[in-house]
């Protein structure tokens, strides 16, 4: 009896063999040449390329290693055909080498429109001219990388999402590159050293800075929804602050009227208390929902203000997250101790506050103060969740005694006291 065999995968139509390409890695997307005639070099339209260390079989010889995907890439790119929307390479084995710039030049005529490398540790990539000719980049992601771009460069005209980590750049390029991509709606710098910033970016969402920054002013970002900041601190940078007269906070949150999220890790507040004035701004952060606030002073009086001003100028705030890094004797020494009870200036009410958040708490008076404000003055508050510091080892029933006396403006509040953080 005859029997007829079925190739189900040669019939396959076109767009599920397309779908099934581009759900496997690169190096199995080219194996699947050997299926069928149909199928033979169907890997080489793949759109959205995804290069890594799995591309080559594992091997304990680095060298080898690096001469495999080298072979790899080049091939791939030598028998692709077609548009090249999305190319990422992300590898230990490979840092500065001719052959990347060979691909990036293969790629500038390509027209590719997203664009991810990050290479190996070690000799940093130096990008050649060529990746400032690639005009149709909507995205850009470097990781360890040397940056200069040439005097003729105006910007990339369609790009929408930058994200520079490790990153060597002259300060004023870094600006000029910015305010050249006038479509920019996200932007991540990590990792820069001893950088004072300027950012005009008008159609800018996105913010997310992490690093050693001396100054940081936010010139022309109307439509900035949401900014995460981590600030590190060197003896150069704190000499800095130590020295700097104007007003941070102005500078930074000046014009940002669109605003919903603000996350400040540490350093943050410290850095915006330099030269800022206490009680209302002319900027009122009417969309701003949710504050987190990480390594607050309570002992510190210029940080205490920061927050008081933020908190104070959002009047739609719903959640509010705050850890505090306060050294207990000294804050329990701190001045003006009698600020919440005779000098606090402000009848205020936090009308929408649903969710408060304190984390690393010593119990110590400006904290109380702070928590004893917002308990009193939120009157739709659901809950309030307290973590003592590691370091309160004693005192934890008096704190959580005093936090229940408190008077509460939401009837339905409810105060969670952690003892173990999570």
């Amino acid at each position: 009896m005859h029997m007829e065999f079925e190739d189900y995968i040669t019939d396959l139509p076109q767009s599920i063999i397309e779908i099934i390409l581009t759900k496997l890695p690169l190096r199995e997307a080219v194996r699947t040449s050997i299926l069928s005639s149909k199928w033979r070099y169907k890997w080489a339209t793949l759109t959205h390329l995804e290069f890594d260390d799995k591309c080559v079989s594992g091997t304990h010889d680095r060298s080898l290693a690096e001469t495999n995907l080298v072979k790899f890439i080049t091939r791939f790119l030598f028998l692709h055909d077609g548009p090249i929307n999305r190319f990422s390479l992300s590898t230990a084995y490979l840092q500065s080498s001719p052959d990347v710039d060979q691909w990036l030049l293969f790629l500038s005529r390509k027209d590719v429109k997203e664009l991810l490398l990050e290479l190996g540790e070690g000799e940093w990539f130096r990008a050649p001219s060529c990746l400032f000719s690639c005009k149709k980049l909507i995205r850009l992601e470097l990781v360890r990388c040397e940056l200069d771009p040439p005097l003729s460069f105006k910007g990339f005209p369609y790009l929408k999402h930058l994200n520079l980590q490790q990153v060597l750049i002259a300060p004023e390029a870094v600006e000029n590159f910015i305010s050249g991509c006038t479509l920019l709606e996200s932007l991540t710098l990590s990792y820069f050293d001893s950088l004072e910033l300027t950012i005009r970016a008008p159609n800018l969402k996105f913010l997310i800075l992490e690093g050693e920054f001396k100054d940081i002013c936010l010139e022309n970002t109307p439509k900035l929804v949401a900014i995460s900041v981590a600030m590190y601190m060197t003896d150069d940078i704190a000499e800095h602050f130590g020295q700097s007269s104007s007003c941070n906070f102005d500078k930074f949150l000046g014009g940002v009227p669109s605003l919903q999220r603000l996350i400040g890790h540490i350093y943050f507040t410290k850095y915006m208390s330099i030269g800022n004035t206490f009680g209302k701004t002319e900027m009122t952060y009417k969309q701003l929902k949710v504050i987190e606030l990480y390594q607050v002073s309570f002992e510190d009086m210029k940080e205490i203000m920061v927050v008081l001003r933020l908190i104070l100028n959002a009047p739609n705030l719903q959640e509010l997250q705050i850890s505090g890094s306060s050294n207990s004797t000294s804050a329990t020494e701190a001045r003006d101790l009698d600020f919440w009870e005779n000098e606090w200036p402000f009848e205020c009410r936090f009308e929408r506050l649903k969710m408060v958040k304190m984390t690393d708490m010593s119990g110590v008076p400006h904290e109380m103060g702070f928590i004893e404000l917002l308990l009193g003055s939120s009157p739709v508050l659901e809950t309030m969740s307290i973590t003592p510091s590691v370091y309160m080892t004693e005192g934890r029933t008096r704190f959580l005694i005093q936090l229940l006396r408190f008077r509460r403006a939401s009837s339905g509040a409810e105060i969670i006291f952690l003892q173990d953080q999570v």
